[in-house]
């Protein structure tokens, strides 16, 4: 059997269990098996499958129909045009969370101070370390970035070697530990409802850490804490900045508000859907 024939054996295996995207699945766990480019597979393509490999890429195809992540079979995910490693212990970043990235590079300034919670895979912090690298030469920026799930901290710690940047990780429950004041607080909490919960396809409700998804019966529990007590560890014209679904920005809005933050500004994803809220604070 050669890998072409391999590749089209995978491909009738996930027929009607992704949604038509079949055929670029299937290339996607190949290619990771292999450690190929798609050009590395197009001129080996008629060549002779060896049985580890085939037993390795058909064992991935049996895991991806049955409704596993893709992101999770081959380990890694893209974000911002950079890849994160992800595994069942954090969430597989998306692309609508770059909206909060280009917000907070937006107002990044040299010196500042930078902290990101719920950090999960350190998509976040980790991408914004590397942009701020790449448009500054002396950045002299300090980012710190937290989560409650020591689990998780290993991801994105692993990351952080990956790509190379400097981000101090702590473990905390929101703002437990952090010290002194910052800058920019960036967030992408848990959000999702009790009722959206019920209704969320398997593959995210069955795979994807429910520490991470699930924001209270109403979804907000979070950002009612993340309002309460961001203004304690912002500087005087500091910025909160977080990811909400996309029919939360009025109440989270509202909670800015009541907290002291100005400037409050909604910010939505290329679908055009609420996606970010950002609010200033004074001190």
């Amino acid at each position: 059997m050669t890998w072409q024939a391999l590749l089209s054996e995978g491909k009738g295996l996930l027929k009607g269990k992704v949604s038509g995207e079949e055929a670029a699945e299937a290339r996607e766990l190949l290619l990771s098996i292999l450690g190929w480019t798609l050009s590395e597979y197009a001129l080996h393509k008629d060549e002779g499958a060896t049985e580890p490999h085939r037993t390795a890429f058909l064992a991935a195809v049996e895991r991806r129909a049955a409704g596993e992540p893709l992101q999770y079979i081959t380990g890694r995910a893209p974000f911002f045009g950079y890849e994160f490693k992800v595994d069942c212990r954090v969430l597989i970043p998306r692309f609508d969370t770059e909206i909060l990235v280009e917000a907070a590079l937006r107002r990044v300034q040299p010196g500042m101070r930078i902290l990101d919670i719920c950090t999960g895979s350190g998509c976040i912090p980790i991408t914004i370390a590397l942009e701020i690298k790449r448009t500054l030469s002396k950045p002299m920026v300090q980012i710190e970035a937290s989560d409650i799930s020591g689990d998780a901290l290993c991801v994105a710690q692993e990351n952080a070697a990956l790509h190379k940047v400097e981000i101090r990780f702590f473990q905390s429950d929101f703002f437990e530990t952090a010290a002194g004041k910052y800058d920019i607080i960036t967030a992408n909490p848990p959000y999702i409802t009790e009722e959206e919960l019920r209704g969320l396809d398997a593959e995210v409700r069955d795979y994807e850490p429910m520490l991470a998804l699930f924001g209270g019966t109403d979804g907000l529990d979070y950002y009612r804490r993340i309002t309460r007590e961001a203004p304690a560890h912002l500087t005087k014209g500091g910025w909160l900045l977080v990811e909400i679904g996309a029919e939360q920005a009025f109440v989270v809005s509202k909670m800015f508000v009541e907290a002291g933050f100005s400037k409050v500004e909604v910010l939505k994803d290329l679908a055009g859907r609420d996606r970010v809220v950002v609010g200033w604070f004074g001190g």
